[in-house]
């Protein structure tokens, strides 16, 4: 047998790192982040602990590399044409390609939510990717390049355009904060629902129609 080209090996090193993250997204949410050890997620992925160690230095990388690969699918449809400026079409696009991507993928979701549910993964994911004040304002003033300060700043920029055309008194700020809370609340009912009813579309319709 010829040796593997580095194409291959690298196609082979991605699929048991896909591994190993989807072994542990799914302990860490049904048994709990602290009680999921690495000799255990090795054993379910039927993996050395050693060969584990090789692709991840420790439980808690191997937790953000599965926070980051979660926020990027969620930020793939996010300025399409990556020209750092967000237009009306294109903010949504991104809402409904991000709520069909969690509908299409429900037993991903559902598990990602429920490990960001339990309160120390949930610090952890808010000190790294929105600061220690753990506010929606944070999203955008934090000076890094993460993907939630991008967006953020994006976003900042597309609300804070809209007061040329908005009534006296518009509060950016104040908006952007209930975008992000109403659209984080309906992503997470969005994965739990079994069947979607006849006020799904029109649910969507309205927080297009709300802050677009």
């Amino acid at each position: 047998m010829s040796p593997r080209t580095p194409q291959q090996l690298e196609v082979i090193r991605e699929e048991k790192k896909t591994l190993i993250m989807d072994t542990a997204l799914k302990h860490f949410a049904n048994e709990g982040y602290h009680n999921t050890t690495i000799s255990h997620i090795a054993k379910y992925a039927g993996i050395s602990k050693g060969l584990l160690y090789n692709y991840f230095k420790s439980k808690e990388e191997l937790l953000n590399a599965i926070i980051n690969r979660s926020m990027a699918d969620i930020f793939t449809h996010f300025d399409p044409d990556h020209d750092g400026y967000l237009t009306e079409d294109e903010f949504e696009f991104f809402i409904r390609t991000l709520v069909a991507h969690i509908r299409e993928n429900l037993s991903f979701w559902r598990l990602f939510y429920q490990l960001l549910l339990q309160k120390d993964v949930r610090e952890q994911f808010l000190r790294s990717y929105l600061g220690p004040a753990n506010s929606i304002r944070k999203i955008y003033t934090n000076n890094n390049n993460s993907l939630l300060s991008v967006f953020g700043k994006m976003m900042q920029d597309y609300f804070t355009r809209k007061k040329a055309i908005k009534p006296a008194g518009y509060d950016p700020v104040l908006d952007l904060n209930m975008f992000i809370y109403t659209l984080e609340g309906f992503t997470i009912v969005n994965a739990y629902l079994d069947e979607v009813d006849e006020y799904y579309d029109k649910t969507i319709n309205m927080i297009i129609e709300l802050y677009k």
